[in-house]
């Protein structure tokens, strides 16, 4: 593990896996301060056979401590910017989840130096014109201060499809509403998240580009996945049939997915379509 600077932040993040293998694989968390263990602890050493893995803890989470400030897609891509220039050798391959989709594709337009290809999963340009996106938010952000209860029951119930929840069953569904407490940090996460609009920086995107959205999604509906494909030029697409936190639901998938699309050595689009 490792921190440095930016900003006045000190940014957590973790490497591992194998160097000097190709371009490192660098995991951008979504909303929720217990940031990127949560996210990536299960699925990313599915990555690490034959690469470096680097997972960075953005503002609002646990692990990196700043100021308390409002958040914004620029700020948040400074941290992630600086931690691929201290933990990598070269352009990675850049893979947001969610909120960090918004991060990673703000990386890709404001640095394509730095990025060889991106991946951007359940992700969304803007909310305030989504009145279903723009009312969950809120939504969060009222039980938040007044029921954190409620608040992980559902942040639970909409991160994953009906199916899955019935499939784990009660116990385990139970389990699964600690996992994303309103702390100080997710609330600063859902406040940047009613906010946040890349459009404008979408066309800047030069990377050749993988959209991934999940067809169950009740936290950021599938619609939004297929307006970022049609936004980035020369995009690919892929849905999975799951909920938002899709690699959850359908790791294997997942991970196929991935793979794949930065593996391949052909020209600058995927097999995966």
């Amino acid at each position: 593990m490792a921190t440095i600077t930016v900003g006045g932040a000190q940014v957590h993040y973790e490497k591992y896996g194998k160097s000097g293998s190709g371009p490192a694989l660098v995991l951008v968390h979504g909303t929720g301060s217990s940031g990127a263990a949560v996210n990536w602890g299960q699925t990313a050493p599915r990555f690490t056979g034959h690469r470096t893995v680097i997972t960075p803890d953005l503002s609002g989470t646990d692990a990196t401590v700043d100021g308390g400030g409002p958040l914004t897609a620029e700020g948040l891509a400074a941290q992630v910017i600086a931690v691929i220039e201290d933990a990598a050798d070269g352009p990675v391959d850049l893979l947001g989840f969610s909120m960090g989709a918004t991060v990673a594709a703000t990386v890709a337009a404001l640095r394509p130096d730095l990025v060889r290809r991106l991946i951007l999963a359940a992700g969304w340009a803007h909310t305030d014109s989504d009145e279903y996106l723009r009312s969950l938010f809120t939504l969060w952000q009222d039980l938040g201060t007044s029921d954190p209860a409620s608040f992980g029951r559902s942040v639970a119930m909409t991160g994953f499809s009906r199916p899955f929840l019935n499939t784990i069953g009660r116990d385990q569904f139970e389990a699964l509403i600690p996992n994303m407490p309103p702390t100080e940090g997710t609330l600063r996460h859902i406040a940047y998240d009613l906010r946040v609009d890349i459009r404008p920086l979408l066309p800047r995107i030069q990377a050749p580009t993988l959209v991934i959205g999940a067809t169950q999604d009740i936290t950021v509906p599938v619609e939004h996945s297929r307006a970022l494909h049609a936004a980035i030029a020369g995009s690919s697409y892929a849905e999975i049939d799951a909920g938002h936190v899709m690699f959850f639901e359908q790791e294997d998938t997942f991970v196929k997915l991935v793979t794949e699309f930065t593996d391949f050595t052909g020209d600058s689009t995927s097999p995966t379509t």
